[in-house]
């Protein structure tokens, strides 16, 4: 731990995100003055640990003892290496990328709806995030088949990734009419648990706090590492889509 390396906020430009205050292991802040970062106790504060300032999407963190060239925002020049072990004291590589998986966007609610949000969430997103110079992509992909679903190791319906992660930690299904309409057959789509409720549609502020958390690293990342199997779910849904367009009901066409 370190007498003479600790942050500083300039509150001027401090937006009172909290996500310093969560990201920080060492207890530097005082958790009970969130989402305001107060820095309470400097001296568990790591040498040259740069994770509160890198996380810090307004550039508001600054060291007192820094000489190793590391610049806010940037996070581009860490001449000194940490003792840190807190995982985000690396800079990232400022690029973003916000994907849209989803089974169908003209007869199911709740891929329509979903689609409709994020894109109103996005549109807000997407200028700050630049602001504080991350490179921002927003793409959308329709799961057609069974291959395109193993191909983007596809869970449920609809999803929504930030760098190849989900942005929810778990996947809760219920059932979906229009999906089983679409394919004859008994089809779970997903829906969103936010502050003890559950959405068919995400609302706004949930999308938004989980894509930022996801883009900060407050969201942890998780790994398949292979062990990926398409559920049997939606190999329900696309057997059953594919039996529905053949004329004679089997699985010719």
């Amino acid at each position: 731990m370190s007498k003479t390396w600790y942050p500083v906020i300039d509150y001027l430009t401090c937006i009172e995100c909290n996500i310093c205050i969560d990201k920080c292991p060492h207890g530097v802040y005082d958790v009970t003055k969130a989402p305001c970062p107060v820095v309470v106790n400097p001296t568990s504060c790591v040498d040259h640990c740069h994770g509160c300032g890198n996380v810090c999407p307004v550039g508001a963190i600054t060291y007192v003892g820094d000489n190793t060239g590391w610049t806010p925002l940037s996070g581009s020049k860490i001449v000194e290496e940490s003792s840190c072990s807190c995982g985000s004291c690396e800079p990232s590589d400022k690029k973003v990328l916000v994907e849209y998986l989803y089974l169908d966007l003209k007869t199911c609610d709740r891929c329509i709806g979903t689609d409709i949000v994020l894109d109103e969430v996005m549109a807000t997103l997407t200028p700050a995030l630049e602001l504080a110079g991350y490179a921002v992509e927003y793409r959308k992909t329709e799961i057609t088949t069974a291959e395109l679903a193993i191909q983007y190791e596809f869970l449920s319906s609809p999803t929504i990734r930030v760098n190849g992660q989900d942005i929810c930690q778990t996947v809760s299904e219920t059932s979906c009419g229009c999906c089983s309409e679409i394919s004859d057959t008994d089809v779970d789509c997903r829906v969103f648990e936010y502050d003890g409720k559950s959405y068919e549609v995400p609302p706004k502020e949930m999308l938004a706090d989980n894509i930022l958390r996801s883009v900060f690293g407050i969201i942890e990342s998780s790994c398949s590492c292979g062990n990926y199997e398409l559920p049997d779910n939606l190999r329900a849904f696309f057997d059953g889509k594919k039996n529905k367009k053949c004329s004679c009901g089997g699985d010719c066409c």
